[in-house]
């Protein structure tokens, strides 16, 4: 009995950033039935989690929705994974500092990863819960993540989606553009606001407002990392700095983003972050205008086997 315990806990735990609300698309867009059966994207991607070998899911919340989320969302899993809660909150800040008057923006993804500190002590990977990854992206930070060592710290993943395989048909999209050494591991993300398909060619534009072509192979960043524990120490010491930089606190958007953790754990060469390579699909609704795309997106993958009707 004991050996299986043990086993249980080095599974992976999927952390969902459940907290924000879409932007750009109106509604609570984490719970927009898309599936044949009102199921949600997350519910697809809990499902390919569960299948590549995840064994806990902790889904970061505001508090005000925790009812509501119990009854519409965790009650849906019970008996098929463990869930935890965690919430991200305004005033969730490290001793001696306090929230700016006037702030209503949530301070960002890396922020809402630090809430998981005290309910993960195992690898674990980071994912939207409104974009669909595709089941061979859970495939591989899975087999990442469970593959490490016991114990093993400063390593770090990042699924690297296809730039080509992540457009939206209704307008550009946002996505960190990545480059890698030759080793596979990641050296820069660099975030491009607009970035779109013409004529068969895809491209962003520059900081100099000029468009500039990239090859569909080009690998983005669609938030889904995988970490060891010791992330959230490097965190919560960074999340300081970010706080004691003036220019974060009187700008009432400034975000912690989880590249900005990243890149300075990589650049002072603190950790790696391996990129690894997906030819999965993305999709999701940036606009209102993608979603009967989506919803005949996900009829079309249960016709043909990929997934049951029923998933949970």
């Amino acid at each position: 009995m004991n050996s299986f315990n043990i086993h249980i806990a080095m599974k992976p735990t999927l952390f969902l950033l459940a907290a924000g609300m879409g932007s750009r698309y109106g509604g609570l867009k984490q719970l927009d039935g898309l599936g044949p059966n009102g199921e949600t994207i997350m519910d697809y991607s809990i499902y390919d989690a569960i299948h590549a070998g995840f064994g806990k899911l902790v889904f970061v919340i505001r508090k005000d929705f925790e009812q509501d989320f119990r009854e519409k969302v965790l009650s849906k899993y019970e008996g098929h994974i463990p869930c935890e809660l965690v919430f991200q909150a305004l005033d969730a800040l490290p001793e001696g500092f306090t929230c700016p008057e006037g702030r209503t923006k949530p301070w960002g993804t890396n922020h809402a990863v630090m809430m998981g500190e005290n309910v993960i002590h195992e690898p674990f990977a980071v994912i939207n819960c409104d974009d669909f990854y595709d089941r061979d992206a859970f495939r591989v930070m899975g087999k990442f993540l469970s593959e490490l060592p016991e114990g093993a710290k400063n390593t770090y993943a990042m699924v690297g989606f296809r730039v080509g395989n992540t457009l939206s048909e209704s307008g550009t999209v946002s996505r960190g553009i990545c480059e890698k050494n030759e080793k596979g591991y990641l050296t820069s993300v660099v975030e491009r606001t607009k970035i779109q398909r013409f004529d068969g060619v895809v491209k962003y534009l520059d900081d100099n407002e000029e468009w500039v072509a990239i090859p569909d192979t080009t690998p983005v960043s669609m938030n889904f990392w995988g970490f060891t524990p010791d992330y959230f120490a490097y965190s919560k010491e960074f999340f300081k700095t970010f706080l004691s930089d003036p220019k974060n606190m009187t700008n009432l958007k400034s975000e912690f983003f989880i590249p900005l953790m990243v890149d300075k754990l990589i650049t002072d060469g603190t950790a790696t972050c391996e990129v690894l390579d997906t030819e999965s699909k993305w999709f999701g609704v940036t606009y209102p205008e993608d979603r009967p795309a989506v919803v005949e997106k996900f009829k079309k993958l249960v016709e043909d086997g990929v997934y049951p009707n029923k998933l949970f």
